[in-house]
Order: C-alpha cells, then structure tokens, then sequence
C-alpha cells in the first residue's frame, strides 16, 4: 500500500524515498508542558526531570534548531499544552519560519477563545481526547474531573470545519466495551478523522471495531486503516516477526523490518533530551541524546545499532503506522540504514 492510504499527512512515499539523517526534518514533537487539568488513569505522565513548563527560551532555541533544518510538520504537546504561557508565540514562531502543519494535542477543556487565538496565530490541526460516547464514562476516563467531557464535546463541535480536527480515542478495559458506539458519537461531532488506540497497558486487538458500518469508514482514512488491519488480525501497538502470525493468516504474514529510519527525520523533545519518537518517551526509555548541532548524527546512529525486536520498548508499543512506514522505507532502500550515507 501506499503511505498517503494511511490518511496521517505527514507519511507519504516521497518521505521514505528520500528520508535521510539530512533532509529536510518532516515530523517534530515537543512536549512543553506536564501540567494538566484531567487526571486520565491511563496517562504515565513523565520521568521527574521534565515536571513543569519547559522554559521558554529553551522551547524557542529547540524550534529554532528544528526550522533551520527545513522543518515541515510539528506537534507542540504535553501534559496540557494550552496551559503553557506564551504558547501563541511558539506557534506564530513556527509560522514565520515556513512550517507547514502546526499542530496541537489537546484535551479540549479550554475556552473557545483559546483555540481561536492558536488558530489566528497559525494553529491548523488539532488532536482532541475524547474517550467515551457518553458522559458518565468520559468523565471516569478523566479521572473523574467533572464536566470534562460535555466540555470536550463542544470544542469538537466548535472547532470542527474550522481546522483539521482529529478525535483521538484511547480504550481500557473501562471503555472497551463501548468500542463501536464511542467511534459512532465521535462521528456525530463532525471531526475531520478518528484516531483508535488502546493504552499501553491495555494493549489489546480492539477486534469489535471490525464491525464498525462502512459509510462510517468511508469518511475516515486513519479510521479506516486501523479497522483494516484490526481485520486481518494486527494489533495497533507491537512489532510482528514472521513467527508471530497465526497458521490462520498465514497468507497474510508479513514481517516488520526491525529497525527504525523514521527517527532520521522525525524527533520527539522533552526537555533538552531528543528520543527516538513520542511513544518512546512516554514510555519512559533512555533518550537518544542532548539537543544540539549533534542530534541528527545521533540518530543515525541509533537507527544503525538498534534491533527493535530487541528493545522491549519498540517491540511491545510500537505503533502501526510507524512501522507501515519503516517497512515502507525499506522497501524502497533494500541496502538499509547503511545506504543513507551514499543516497
């Protein structure tokens, strides 16, 4: 398949075909903040030495850095990254310096005017959390912090046809259950996808969403793309080595790669430590190294040494489309990591 089927805008095959540990810089991530104002009991929240707001300047220096490497696509997040003072101004840094899509993780409990500032200051995507199809649920899934979720509710319908709104929702054993009428609410909101995941500690086959109605998929591509592989038995989260298929699929093996050069253009930041990706620091794994002038050589480096059928980590959490898209690399370089030296 084609990466754009995916439906996530930043994965395309013109990416992996020319991906490289100097190229242009296609996915960034930075955590600002580990404050929040919901208490999901799913969230890991982060190792001590990121607790607070990132400092400004440091915040600025880290863009900075980012755009001159020709940076296209960034997610500021957290915590609860529209609590972070001066957040408007880290966007319209962004802007100014050419970035393409500027998006925000958010769990959507702010005011309307909060949003419309980010969007005037060049906000054009958001992640809005919602995690259940009624309220009772979607307040349990927020630790209980009342009136979350019907506050949720309306900025998805506020800011639904003003942006590109993604709903992100995240199953447990608490909400699993309620799989199919959770997507079937979200679709009611008007969003512009749906994105399905089960937490880390979950981590289970959300098979019931198999039957999910198809005039429902046929608005969502990532929806779709999850649901697609939820049929032929895949797991959103993990790494598949060709002996974990069942005899069953057994027409349908395939073997992810084992390695990871989607860290060559894409880099999550939590403090001044860079990390393979986004899921990997949530997880709470060693980072790569310091952000610096160093930071791409460095994950080269890594790319090279590491086995992520090896790395509990990678192995166990890894998401779909990150793998989609390793495999996809190297499809499109048979001489792996090595060759990248040499395009």
């Amino acid at each position: 398949m084609k990466l754009e089927e995916i439906g996530f805008y930043t994965l395309t095959d013109q990416r992996a075909r020319t991906a490289t540990h100097t190229s242009p810089l296609s996915r960034c991530e930075l955590l600002l903040t580990d404050r929040c104002n919901l208490k999901c009991p799913y969230c890991r929240g982060l190792k001590p030495e990121y607790r607070g707001d990132m400092p400004f300047e440091q915040a600025k220096a880290t863009l900075d850095l980012w755009i001159r490497e020709g940076l296209r696509n960034v997610r500021l997040s957290g915590g609860e990254p529209t609590l972070y003072p001066r957040l408007e101004e880290l966007v319209k840094q962004c802007r100014e310096g050419g970035v393409e899509r500027i998006a925000i993780s958010s769990n959507g409990v702010n005011r309307h005017e909060v949003y419309d500032r980010l969007i005037e200051a060049g906000v054009n995507d958001f992640a809005i959390s919602l995690d259940s199809g009624c309220c009772a649920t979607g307040e349990v899934m927020a630790g209980g912090v009342k009136g979350s979720w019907n506050k949720a509710v309306d900025t998805i319908q506020y800011l639904s046809g003003k942006v590109y709104l993604t709903v992100g929702i995240v199953f447990t054993e608490t909400n699993a259950d309620k799989a199919i009428e959770t997507v079937m609410f979200a679709d009611s909101l008007g969003p512009s996808d749906i994105r399905t995941i089960p937490s880390a500690q979950f981590n289970r086959a959300l098979v019931s969403l198999a039957d999910l109605p198809a005039e429902i998929l046929a608005k969502y591509p990532i929806l779709r793309y999850r649901v697609s592989r939820v049929k032929v038995g895949k797991h959103i989260r993990g790494l598949k080595e060709m002996t974990d298929w069942p005899e069953d699929l057994c027409d349908l093996k395939e073997e992810d790669c084992g390695s990871c050069p989607l860290v060559l253009d894409d880099i999550a930041v939590a403090g001044d430590d860079h990390y393979p990706c986004i899921v990997y620091l949530r997880e709470q794994g060693k980072p790569i190294g310091k952000v610096g002038p160093n930071m791409r050589a460095e994950r080269l480096a890594w790319a090279k040494r590491t086995d992520t059928f090896e790395d509990p980590i990678c192995s166990a959490n890894c998401l779909d489309f990150c793998s989609e898209y390793n495999n996809r690399w190297f499809e499109l370089h048979p001489l792996g990591v090595e060759c990248v030296l040499n395009p």
